[in-house]
């Protein structure tokens, strides 16, 4: 069994759930999960968890998002992208500079009402299921956050940019808003995610390379270990004296492991774990440090 992630280049036409369909047929395995679903018209980075990587999958789901969008304005549609059905067309009469400003005007963040075109689940269906039946339900607004936008074109009507994101961030409905500020509608005509965390649409292979990989033996040499994704935080290997206490997931004390940087833990401090081996040593979980009780607690163990 493979366990690890690929950074899959999603291509248009696919589900993300399509992805996984599919790479449970090329590697021959079933435990396999997406970090996120990405539309079918967006392209991009889909980090795929396989194995006991998968335990990260909701983990990974809240990292900063990257993505190039291109939006076309004077346009509204019920998808808030063009593959939606039309709701309005006007006529964009604004500048360039003003256009520029209204985007830049979302960064840092806002209270973004989530789109009914979406995988939402309200009483155990998705919104867009709804959605499909002519059904609109109020939705609650959320925070997104927005660090930075750059903006690469303004050919009026339509704007390209790049944004960085976080978690729950709806590119589609960004789009909708900024044509909403500028009096004229907007919707989103291209999509490219190129980053996820520490992943990057430069690494990122396609379906059909990873089964060129599968036949060829190489796909070992793109699986990357689930502990890179912890690559901030410090690492620690347990003591051998430890060593059945890890296994079974108990509490490990500072005294009981070797860090690989001489810090005091900080409350809610998160650490990986590892495992000493005969072939070195081996990732098994992530700690988090609990003050008030001096020691490390399990928060995903990775056996």
């Amino acid at each position: 069994m493979i366990n690890g992630i690929i950074n899959v280049y999603k291509e248009a036409g696919y589900t993300s759930h399509d992805v996984v369909a599919k790479l449970r047929g090329i590697v021959g395995q079933r435990k396999i999960g997406h970090t996120g679903t990405l539309d079918p018209d967006a392209v991009g980075v889909l980090p795929v968890c396989l194995g006991t990587a998968t335990r990260l999958c909701d983990m990974m789901t809240d990292r900063y998002k990257e993505y190039e969008a291109c939006m076309q304005l004077g346009i509204t549609t019920d998808t808030q992208d063009m593959s939606g059905r039309v709701l309005s067309e006007r006529a964009v009469t604004v500048s360039a500079q003003e256009a520029e400003t209204a985007v830049m005007g979302f960064v840092g963040g806002y209270e973004q009402l989530p789109p009914m075109y979406s995988a939402i689940k309200v009483n155990g269906k998705k919104l867009y299921e709804l959605a499909r039946e002519g059904k609109e339900i109020a939705r609650t607004p959320r925070r997104v956050e927005i660090p930075y936008i750059r903006i690469e074109q303004i050919e009026l009507p339509q704007i390209r940019f790049v944004v960085g994101c976080s978690k729950g961030t709806y590119i589609r409905t960004l789009c909708s808003d900024i044509g909403e500020r500028l009096g004229c509608g907007g919707a989103m005509s291209a999509l490219k995610r190129t980053k996820v965390g520490n992943f990057v649409i430069e690494d990122a292979v396609t379906l059909s390379q990873i089964e060129a990989l599968t036949a060829s033996g190489g796909l070992k040499a793109h699986i990357i270990e689930p502990d890179s994704v912890f690559s901030d935080y410090n690492g620690a290997v347990v003591k051998q004296e430890a060593h059945k206490q890890l296994l079974n997931g108990n509490c490990l004390y500072p005294g009981q492991l070797i860090f690989e940087r001489p810090e005091k833990p900080a409350d809610g401090v998160w650490i990986r774990v590892y495992a000493p081996g005969p072939d070195g040593r081996a990732f098994k979980a992530v700690y988090s440090f609990h003050a008030a009780d001096g020691c490390f607690k399990p928060f995903k163990m990775f056996l």
